[in-house]
């Protein structure tokens, strides 16, 4: 898409990405993204913010032609990544006077990852600032929002945050701004759970240093940019510091059925004690959202068949992911069945280490539930139903 203006001389000059469907090789992509890129003209300096992914690096140069570019003092390095930085050494043959600016952290792996010269980088330090002339650029170091070398970029005079992975999405739209809400918090909630949600202790105290500035709009590095700040920051408040919901995560996967009976009936008890349930079977579920309805749970609960006297593939992946993700879950627990043998429970129990969680007694059976079985699934729900009440997450 062609060049388009936010404020006066301060235009995107982005790519937009419909087809990708991976990101990282990990991530799935149902939407698309965006690579957000950002040119400021100042009476004395012009400046890029940001490059895109390497593949979209002709995209980008494409529209600073357009928009007759034919200097730029500095390129802006919020983040080193190859999605947001992937196209520097592209840009610094078109523009070989540029110089680069980052934090001391940014430039070593600039370095590293890109090969880009350490006599083309500048290092700027926390709240330092850069003036083009009738227009100051003010630099927040904000480590570990997702990588160690992070920051945030403020342009004073217009009152835009330029935020780099903090506020994004991954979703490819053509319109510039926000204009369907409902949708875009979805995506910005999934590329919270995926990508920041491991981070949210750090997210806080970031989100403290920007709470003084005054914000018309926050410019993210993927997705639409914010031109109602108010409505993302609030999102990031709620899951970054809300308590969890009265929620159950339920990933589960069967391979001869026993452990989906159990999945099933586990469901309805839950249900009838007012618990919210979210259900995932891992043999066709989209990872993605299982990762953001992480996001608000109190309890997981993870079902799985025994493989060679462990857990189910996926399930070990699903358990992983939730270990390295995160969450504000305050309780965890196990169902499943076995035929000759298990050590699944131990297994799984290792598996979720990082996570400060309550371990509540496991429901595991050999061969096809029985009554028995089910009264004990219904004990499990009491007891989750009981630690949500005691931890206030019911009204």
């Amino acid at each position: 898409m062609k060049p388009r203006e936010i404020k006066a001389n301060v235009h995107w000059i982005g790519a937009v990405d419909w087809d990708r469907r991976l990101f990282d090789e990990l991530i799935p992509l149902p939407d698309g993204t965006s690579y957000n890129a950002y040119i400021v003209t100042g009476s004395e300096k012009t400046v890029l913010i940001d490059t895109v992914d390497p593949t979209m690096a002709g995209v980008l140069i494409d529209n600073l032609r357009q928009l007759n570019v034919e200097n730029i003092d500095y390129v802006i390095a919020n983040h080193a990544e190859q999605d947001h930085s992937g196209a520097l050494p592209q840009i610094l043959k078109v523009y070989p006077n540029a110089t680069v600016v980052a934090t001391p952290k940014c430039k070593n792996l600039l370095m590293e990852l890109l090969l880009i010269p350490e006599s083309k980088i500048m290092t700027v330090e926390d709240r330092e600032t850069l003036s083009l002339g009738d227009k100051t650029l003010e630099f927040i170091h904000a480590p570990w929002i997702h990588w160690p070398e992070t920051m945030l970029t403020y342009l004073r005079e217009d009152k835009i945050l330029f935020t780099c992975d903090l506020f994004g999405s991954h979703f490819a739209t053509s319109d510039l701004q926000v204009t369907d809400e409902a949708t875009v918090y979805e995506a910005s909630k999934r590329y919270y759970a995926e990508i920041m949600m491991p981070f949210r202790k750090t997210i806080q105290k970031n989100l403290e240093k920007v709470n003084g500035l005054q914000i018309e709009a926050i410019a993210p590095s993927h997705g639409p940019i914010h031109d109602k700040p108010e409505f993302i920051l609030e999102a990031y408040r709620d899951w970054v510091y809300a308590p969890p919901k009265n929620t159950v995560v339920l990933p589960y996967i069967s391979m001869h059925g026993s452990t989906r009976k159990m999945a099933e009936h586990f469901v309805g008890a839950l249900v009838e004690r007012g618990i919210t349930v979210k259900q995932f079977d891992l043999a066709r579920t989209d990872i993605g959202k299982l990762a953001t309805a992480l996001v608000d749970a109190a309890t997981i609960v993870i079902g799985s068949p025994t493989v060679l006297v462990g857990p189910h593939p996926n399930v070990v992946y699903a358990a992983y992911l939730a270990n390295a993700l995160r969450p504000k879950l305050k309780f965890a627990s196990i169902i499943g069945s076995y035929g000759w043998g298990s050590r699944m429970v131990e297994q799984i129990k290792e598996m979720l280490s990082t996570l400060k969680v309550e371990l509540l007694e496991p429901v595991v059976i050999k061969g096809y539930p029985t009554e028995d079985d089910f009264k004990a699934l219904d004990r499990l729900a009491d007891d989750i139903l009981n630690r949500h009440k005691k931890h206030n997450l019911i009204d």
